[in-house]
């Protein structure tokens, strides 16, 4: 019979455990300064004007050296 004690208190013990753990969480998700709408959309923007950017200069790479691979062919 003592098992079966000791299974319920591990039992709660890991309970309890998971609490403490969730309400640490949202005591750190309350410290977090959060980006208004306004920066999210800013950065969001600018994100994909670079990614953009780096698909034409690699598109342009890559016609450049065919180009010169064609030549030399």
């Amino acid at each position: 019979m003592p098992k079966k004690k000791d299974a319920k208190a591990k039992k709660k013990k890991n309970t309890s455990k998971k609490e403490g753990l969730f309400k640490g969480i949202r005591l750190e998700l309350k410290k977090v300064s959060w980006p208004s709408r306004k920066e999210v959309l800013k950065y969001s923007a600018a994100t994909l004007v670079l990614c953009i950017v780096v698909v034409v200069f690699f598109q342009l790479l890559d016609l450049g050296l065919s180009v010169i691979k064609g030549v030399f062919n």
